[in-house]
């Protein structure tokens, strides 16, 4: 149960110092099951510091006059939810997530570092779910992560729009590859599909998307290669 003292409000440019200061506390003390930030201290500050509340709302959680903890967001995502090490189990962070969901309630995701199992827990019992996972790519530390969410309201229209995200994402993809078929074309000494490239392709595509399988990618690459051909010779 939260501590009854518990207060949250929303932030202002003025309370961004001591959030950076907290964000450096809470990083640090969760090592190793984080990873070591990417940047120094004075980084740090400065990000935060530089941070637009017309983009992003930042609510922070107080006991008594002494902050115990804040979260980030904005439209469809959580970016941060952070709890003083002195004040985790107390309610701060279910306090913060609730108001969170309040917030956006039409759904959001976020990123966790896939070794910090105690956050995964954490957000797993408050009915999110773990929707994908790299190999730490897209994260300034390069460190395994998933992506979870929070479906919301309407569970439905919030999976349409990622899967919509997803699409645009796939079509960008496609219109690369086209034109990518298109520029090798005239450097080939044959006008036949080369068997072995194409099934080193799916393997490795596999790699990255295990669930599919290499037999499925290689139907799927099938398709694109053709349709990539016979949009070049148009």
């Amino acid at each position: 149960m939260s501590d009854p003292d518990l207060t949250i409000r929303r932030g202002t440019r003025e309370d961004l110092a001591a959030v950076a200061e907290l964000y450096l506390v809470v990083r640090k003390a969760a090592e190793p099951l984080m990873p070591p930030l990417a940047h120094d201290d004075d980084d740090v500050r400065a990000w935060v510091g530089d941070w637009s509340l017309h983009l992003r709302e930042v609510w922070l959680a107080f006991a008594g006059d002494r902050l115990v903890g804040f979260v980030n967001l904005t439209p469809h995502w959580l970016n941060s939810l952070y709890v003083d090490p002195a004040a985790q189990r107390e309610g701060v962070g279910s306090a913060l997530l609730d108001m969170v969901k309040a917030r956006l309630e039409d759904g959001f995701a976020l990123w966790v570092f896939e070794s910090n199992t105690p956050a995964r827990d954490f957000y797993l019992r408050h009915g999110l779910v773990e929707l994908e996972r790299t190999d730490g790519w897209g994260n300034e530390e390069r460190s395994p992560d998933i992506k979870m969410a929070w479906p919301g309201t309407d569970a439905v229209g919030f999976y349409r729009w990622m899967i919509d995200e997803v699409d645009d994402q796939i079509a960008d993809l496609l219109s690369r590859r086209v034109a990518l078929t298109r520029a090798v074309q005239p450097h080939k000494t044959s006008d036949e599909r080369d068997a072995v490239r194409e099934r080193e392709i799916a393997e490795r595509m596999a790699g990255s998307a295990p669930e599919l399988g290499a037999g499925r990618i290689a139907r799927i690459m099938d398709v694109v290669i053709t349709e990539s051909l016979d949009a070049t010779d148009r």
